[in-house]
């Protein structure tokens, strides 16, 4: 395929009928964020894993169901998630996605081949999708999902849209997605846990607010002297979880740098940073969205912003043996 930079503004389809395309044999390349993140999943896979094993006690002891067989099921659950009609399911019903009508299946195909193609990608072993919604937008997520809102299919020209799916390519070809997709399915346990106790929170106060004052105190005494016990015995390590929301949203920001170079290297770096600029343009044009969010909204983002972005994607926007500096070199 002739790497020529596409034109600014279009791109010129190269791997047509009867042009030869070269596919890598290793099409995927696990990065270390995408390890990280599984990492840091952790905690909540071993919440889910003993919210699973009391269910499968209750089993066993009710219906006399053995305890390890909800046990593996719920295990080897996880490959179902990258199964094709699974993850057909989830695109619909939890990503709210639709295929593709033929007008825009029209539109976003041959960008993709021509994404794929660059990158030495089997581009049929993704799925397209698209929702619609009025947003800039487009994700990557389980083993083969990859969808572009109805705005951007819409309004991006084509060399801006092929920047956008490249961009996304990046979190499938580096292990994102499937890692992302993998700690939020083994977390769906501890998660209905979780609600189902947020839920029951107002019942247990109203409850509190009924006890005397020193059943209450009791409780309290009780609890905390539980906890102290607990974090003296591991040694304070529990505490290291009042840090997992932040180092979690590092890794999610790291992940979507690395997105952007592997688009910039595939040569659409210029019209992914012209993306960048028009919605940092956009965002400022909003009356209140010019203030910079707190400190501690930016380190719970799992996403960094567009300036951070653009200034991560300069290195790839020189021209060839120009210096970070950008004084020709020689």
């Amino acid at each position: 395929m002739d790497d020529t930079p596409a034109p600014p503004d279009d791109l010129e389809y190269r791997n047509g009928p009867g042009t030869r395309v070269t596919y890598r044999a290793r099409q995927r390349r696990t990065d270390h964020t995408a390890w990280l993140g599984l990492a840091l999943h952790l905690p909540a896979f071993l919440l889910s894993s003993a919210v699973v094993m009391t269910a499968a006690l209750a089993l066993d002891a009710w219906l006399g169901v053995p305890v390890w067989l909800p046990t593996m099921l719920w295990a080897a659950s996880g490959m179902f998630a990258f199964h094709r009609p699974a993850e057909g399911l989830l695109a619909r019903h939890v990503l709210h996605l639709h295929r593709p009508i033929p007008a825009e299946l029209t539109r976003l195909a041959p960008v993709w081949r021509e994404v794929t193609a660059r990158a030495g990608v089997d581009g049929s072993r993704y799925e397209l999708w698209v929702e619609d919604s009025d947003d800039l937008n487009a994700l990557a997520a389980a083993g083969h999902i990859v969808a572009v809102t109805r705005r951007a299919l819409q309004d991006l020209p084509t060399s801006r849209l092929a920047a956008v799916l490249a961009h996304e390519l990046g979190h499938h070809t580096s292990g994102h997605s499937w890692s992302g997709m993998l700690g939020w399915w083994y977390a769906i346990p501890g998660r209905l846990v979780w609600r189902g106790l947020t839920r029951m929170r107002p019942r247990l106060i109203r409850t509190a607010r009924g006890a005397s004052i020193t059943a209450v105190g009791v409780l309290m005494v009780l609890t905390g002297y539980l906890a102290f016990t607990a974090l003296k015995a591991s040694y304070g390590l529990p505490l290291l979880l009042l840090a997992l929301p932040y180092l979690t949203a590092a890794v999610g920001r790291r992940a979507e740098l690395r997105a952007d170079a592997h688009a910039a290297r595939l040569g659409f770096g210029q019209p992914l940073a012209r993306t960048l600029h028009e919605r940092l343009t956009e965002q400022s044009a909003v009356p209140g969205a010019a203030e910079r969010p707190g400190l501690a909204a930016r380190l719970l983002s799992h996403h960094p912003d567009h300036r951070t972005r653009l200034h991560h994607l300069q290195p790839y926007l020189q021209p060839p043996g120009t210096p970070q500096g950008g004084h020709p070199s020689g």
